[in-house]
């Protein structure tokens, strides 16, 4: 396995809200860990709120005795759901803040993805596949058939999120599982980049580098080059 993570504050945010976590190796029961998350709230409340997710979850995943690598990442995301709903509560310069999270741990031929919120992860090999299902109002809006994929791209509204982390006491997560095999590519990402560039831009990318790293730092720069509107939170896993 080859990882590789990064955050940029793109061409627009004087601050970076997105916060990402990439471990190879064993974090309590799980055998790596992977996390990408993107916070919102105001002056400085947003970058808080990413941060102390991801811190909790970590800290959860360590002393966690469950067995199963979904169990552990739920009650990992639970807890940190009560960390940052608990900090807005008590600290009225962080009211309202939340975050997305997507996290993912390998174990043998499995990955195990939770998500709350619109940071994606992809899972790439002869074409791109978004494992994940946005919680956002435009995708819920393609559900009904209100709008088209191509519409949402463009739809003013696009940023609106349905779930988050910390804007309740709990929050629903989605829990994904797919085979992974040699040569497979991971992409977790905030909407910073997926919001910047096509999915198939994306296939090109990895397709013309053979390092994560450059990989990765190539998705920033078109990202950047096409607006960067926003912050760019991203981890490349190459198994």
């Amino acid at each position: 396995m080859k990882t590789f993570s990064i955050t940029d504050v793109g061409m627009v945010r004087k601050m970076n809200q997105d916060y990402v976590f990439c471990c190879e190796n064993p974090i309590g029961r799980l055998s790596n860990l992977f996390i990408v998350a993107d916070g919102m709230g105001g002056h400085r409340a947003g970058d808080f709120a990413s941060k102390c997710c991801v811190d909790s979850l970590i800290s959860m995943v360590e002393t966690s005795n469950l067995q199963s690598p979904v169990s552990i990442l739920e009650q990992g995301i639970q807890k940190a759901n009560a960390s940052v709903y608990q900090a807005s509560a008590e600290n009225e310069a962080l009211q309202g803040m939340g975050t997305t999270i997507v996290a993912a741990t390998v174990l043998g031929n499995e990955m195990y993805i939770a998500n709350v919120g619109d940071s994606r992860l992809y899972k790439i090999n002869n074409s791109i596949s978004q494992i994940t299902e946005d919680h956002s109002l435009v995708e819920e809006m393609i559900r009904h058939g209100d709008i088209d994929r191509k519409e949402a791209r463009l739809h003013p509204n696009k940023n609106v999120i349905t779930r988050a982390i910390g804007i309740s006491s709990m929050v629903q997560i989605d829990f994904f599982e797919v085979s992974v095999e040699a040569g497979d590519i991971f992409l977790m990402c905030t909407d910073g980049l997926s919001n910047m560039i096509e999915d198939e831009e994306i296939f090109e990318v990895v397709k013309s580098y053979e390092k994560v790293d450059r990989i990765g730092k190539e998705l920033i720069r078109m990202a950047n080059a096409n607006g960067g509107k926003d912050n760019i939170g991203l981890v490349l896993i190459q198994i």
